[in-house]
């Protein structure tokens, strides 16, 4: 039978990583959980026997529940009856599945009702889950900004909401608006207090995944007759209260078993969850590094389903009385595909396990003051996942999309039917490089870490402490190569001294860095796991090679004056357009 975690050894790999013993020691804060509960570990292999445990059943639910449904789900779609949102039908035989296998709440403590795990493997069940159907990795993993309401709310509400959400309620974050889609400053939906200090939410949210969730994080604007992200605080609304309708589910390309809805907020009752005016400040901060990582694992998923779908058709077409595997063009298509599913799982993982030991040892201080050596290692991680992450969810999200669309350049014309997945994977694919903060957006987030020099020094020191094996010591000294090409663009465009030139450049020095940490990525793996990594640790360092000289190449022969050609060419284009 089918098991998209077991059929996939590449995930259980990164379990066996040297930081996941720090990260359970962490996380379960010396074991003492298995004094209280049954369930919890009592050393370091119990609670990895656990985690594949949980991987194991989500994967024999994927492959022979959530996928079996995709189909149905895609055609049918979620609809709108009587101003509320109801799933396609076979999303609730999901929900149902997930539910009684006890995947959720899998983040939170155990005295919540959760299974405390951490969030590297998180992201290896979102993955499988994806890999089965996007739409509804949406609507199950959204379970994660139950962290947010942890992390920030009050003890009461925690025990109000936490267990809700362990026992699989369902969660959505309410931010966008009509007027505010990635410039969050400008939302404007309103809260204000009654007389008895009750907070009431008045206005309309946009675009918002699983809109007609259980319980809801809402940003909104609590000080009144401001226009910045600094009047904006989050509201906890519980749909149980009543107050808000779904005005209309969005039509979308793909991902149709998440219904994206507008929302019309009439005198709603929430909660301030933490405290005011921080809203987009610090919690929607919070909020969209998980959300971005949930996408970055969302990713992955499609990327592995859509290289299944192409390998097993090109295993099985003949044309020209040979199989098409056989031929060049193809198998060069597949080797990429694999390369990109493997370097960009690696991203995914190392950014995970650096969110867990930050996290972690942030939990850890609010019950006890850290060491010195502590609190160093935590801004160690944190610095290191605000970097990753940028880079985990927007080259992951671009590498779906390139899989997908290879899928079917595979299939040849049997892509463009209806009835084969590669085209629904494609649908699915091209909103990962959109929500949750575009490519464009990762690059901005990305670029401070380039110019300050933060990457490059990640470079130089895994660099220093890699331990390549015979096999591949041929490929890390093509990547130190690849370090100083780099340097010397990073160098180029900060010498220019020109803002403009900077951002124009700004996304080919972001593909440099990327495709620079995933190659000694991948050739760490490659090191540890030969069978496994080997032959995409060769192809991944290639295309590295291709895509870094290339950009070095045309960083190193432009010029502020050569903008103004872009500039120009967009000018006429309008003008002969007018």
């Amino acid at each position: 039978m089918a098991n998209y975690y077991s059929d996939h050894p590449e995930i259980e790999f990164h379990l066996n990583h040297p930081l996941m013993k720090r990260i359970v020691e962490l996380k379960e804060k010396n074991y003492v959980d298995a004094q209280t509960y049954a369930d919890a570990p009592v050393d370091y292999d119990d609670a990895i026997e656990n985690y594949k445990r949980t991987l194991d059943i989500a994967g024999d639910i994927a492959a022979n529940i959530i996928e079996p449904n995709s189909e149905a789900v895609d055609l049918e779609g979620p609809h709108l009856e009587n101003g509320r949102m109801k799933y396609a039908s076979k999303t609730y035989e999901n929900l149902d599945a997930t539910r009684k296998a006890g995947l959720w709440g899998i983040s939170m403590p155990r005295r919540y009702g959760g299974l405390n795990i951490p969030n590297i493997v998180f992201s290896m069940l979102s993955e499988v889950v994806s890999a089965a159907d996007a739409g509804f990795q949406n609507v199950w993993s959204l379970q994660s900004c139950i962290d947010t309401l942890y992390e920030f709310g009050s003890e009461e509400q925690r025990a109000k909401y936490i267990p809700r959400v362990c026992a699989g309620e369902t969660m959505s974050m309410d931010l966008t608006e009509p007027d505010a889609g990635s410039d969050l400053q400008r939302v404007m939906l309103k809260a204000t207090q009654d007389s008895d200090g009750t907070w009431r939410l008045n206005g309309v949210k946009r675009f918002i995944t699983n809109g007609d969730s259980d319980i809801h994080l809402v940003l909104a604007r609590s000080e009144a007759g401001t226009h910045d992200g600094r009047g904006l605080s989050m509201f906890i609304y519980d749909k149980h209260n009543g107050g808000v309708t779904v005005r209309h589910i969005e039509n979308k390309l793909g991902i149709h078993g998440s219904p994206t809805c507008e929302l019309v907020f009439k005198n709603a009752k929430a909660e301030l969850c933490g405290s005011t005016r921080l809203g987009l400040i610090k919690y929607v901060m919070a909020l969209m590094n998980g959300a971005r990582l949930g996408i970055a694992a969302q990713s992955v998923g499609v990327e592995q389903e859509a290289y299944n779908e192409a390998l097993a058709y090109a295993k099985e077409r003949a044309q020209f009385g040979k199989k098409i595997i056989t031929f060049p063009a193809v198998y060069d298509m597949l080797s990429r595909m694999k390369a990109k599913l493997d370097a960009g799982r690696s991203m995914l993982y190392q950014t995970a396990r650096y969110v867990d030991l930050y996290k972690a040892l942030e939990d850890i201080s609010r019950d006890r003051k850290l060491e010195p050596a502590e609190r160093q290692e935590m801004k160690r991680y944190q610095r290191l996942a605000d970097a990753f992450t940028p880079l985990a969810k927007g080259m992951n999200s671009e590498y779906a999309s390139q899989n997908a669309y290879d899928a079917i350049s595979i299939h040849g014309g049997s892509g463009f039917i209806m009835e084969y997945k590669c085209q629904r994977l494609y649908r699915d694919a091209r909103i990962f490089s959109i929500y949750e903060g575009t490519t464009q957006l990762q690059v901005v987030a990305a670029i401070r870490y380039v110019t300050n020099g933060t990457y490059l020094a990640i470079m130089q020191e895994m660099l220093e402490q890699a331990q390549p094996s015979d096999e591949m010591k041929p490929l890390m000294a093509r990547i130190e190569g690849l370090v100083k090409l780099y340097s010397d663009a990073v160098d180029t465009v900060k010498q220019a001294g020109n803002n403009e030139l900077h951002d124009f450049l700004a996304r080919r020095l972001y593909d440099m860095t990327a495709d620079i940490i995933m190659s000694l990525l991948i050739v760490d793996d490659a090191s540890r796991c030969s069978e496994l990594f080997a032959k995409s640790a060769n192809v991944y360092v290639r295309m590295a090679e291709e895509e870094c000289v290339g950009h070095h190449c045309y960083i190193k022969h432009f010029d502020a004056s050569d903008l103004a050609n872009f500039r120009a060419q967009d000018d006429n284009s309008g003008e002969a357009q007018a």
